[in-house]
C-alpha cells in the first residue's frame, strides 16, 4: 500500500519529521524514502521541484497526488487510511476541538523557535543584533511559559489533547524534541521535559528518530540560558 508513496525529506526538519511520525502511526511503512541533505542544498535539485515548486521539504507523493505542506500531508494521510494504524482524530468534541486548537498554535510556537536557530544559523556572527537575538529569545520564553501552563493543566501522563495520541502530537513533538536538542533546560520546563519523555519511547517516533542525533546525541547549546 506504501509502495506507491514517495516521501522526500531532510534529517532534523520538524516539518518532514511530523510527516514521518504519521506514516508510522497509520502502519505506512515501506514508502520510498529519500533522505536529501540540506548542506549540499539537495532539497533544490530538480527532483525535489518536480513534486514541490517552492524546492522544499518535506515533498510528499502518493500515487498522482501531490502534499507538501506538512500539516496537509497529515490530515490526508488520516482521512484517507482512517482504519489503518493509529486513529490519530479522536471522537470526543472537547478532544477534537483542543487538538486543533494546539495544532494551530503549534505553528507560532515552530516559527519563534525557527527565528531564534535561523538567526544564528544564517546571520554572519559580525552582523548579529543583541537586541534581535534578545528579541527573538524573549518571544520564544513567552511562548514555552504557555506551553508549559498547557501542560500542567493536563493530568500526568497525557497528551496535548487527552489520553489519546493525535494529530496535535504528531506535529508538536518534533518542535519539542528540537527544543532540547537545542539545550532547552528539563528543570526550567519540568512539564514540557516530562512530555517528551512520554513520547520519545515511542515506537513511531522512534523509528523515524533524526539520523544525524543518531550519530550525534550531543546537540547544541543556543537554548541553554532560556
Amino acid at each position: 500500500m506504501a509502495r506507491n508513496m514517495t516521501l522526500l525529506w531532510g534529517s532534523g526538519s520538524p516539518p518532514c519529521w511530523r510527516v514521518m511520525i504519521a506514516l508510522e502511526e497509520k502502519k505506512l511503512q515501506g514508502y520510498n524514502s529519500r533522505l536529501l541533505s540540506f548542506d549540499k542544498e539537495e532539497h533544490k535539485s530538480q527532483e525535489v521541484f518536480s513534486i514541490n515548486p517552492r524546492g522544499q521539504v518535506p515533498s510528499f507523493k502518493h500515487g498522482d497526488i501531490i502534499v507538501n505542506e506538512s500539516y496537509a500531508a497529515c490530515f490526508y494521510l488520516e482521512s484517507q487510511f482512517k482504519s489503518q494504524g493509529t486513529k490519530l482524530i479522536p471522537d470526543s468534541p472537547e478532544e477534537v476541538a483542543l487538538m486543533y486548537q494546539r495544532m494551530f498554535e503549534g505553528l507560532t510556537f515552530y516559527d519563534k523557535l525557527t527565528a531564534i536557530i535561523f538567526y544564528e544559523y544564517y546571520v554572519p556572527e559580525g552582523e548579529r543584533l543583541d537586541s534581535a537575538l534578545k528579541r527573538h529569545k524573549d518571544a520564544l520564553t513567552m511562548e514555552l511559559k504557555l506551553w508549559e501552563g498547557y501542560l500542567h493543566n493536563r493530568d500526568s501522563g497525557s497528551n496535548l489533547a487527552g489520553k489519546s495520541f493525535t494529530l496535535a502530537d504528531v506535529v508538536i513533538f518534533p518542535t519539542v524534541a528540537t527544543l532540547f536538542r537545542f539545550g532547552l533546560s528539563e528543570k526550567r520546563y519540568p512539564k514540557l521535559g516530562e512530555y517528551y519523555a512520554l513520547l520519545r519511547e515511542r515506537p513511531s517516533i522512534k523509528a523515524s528518530w533524526p539520523p544525524h542525533w543518531l550519530e550525534n546525541t550531543k546537540g547544541q547549546d543556543t537554548l541553554k540560558d532560556i
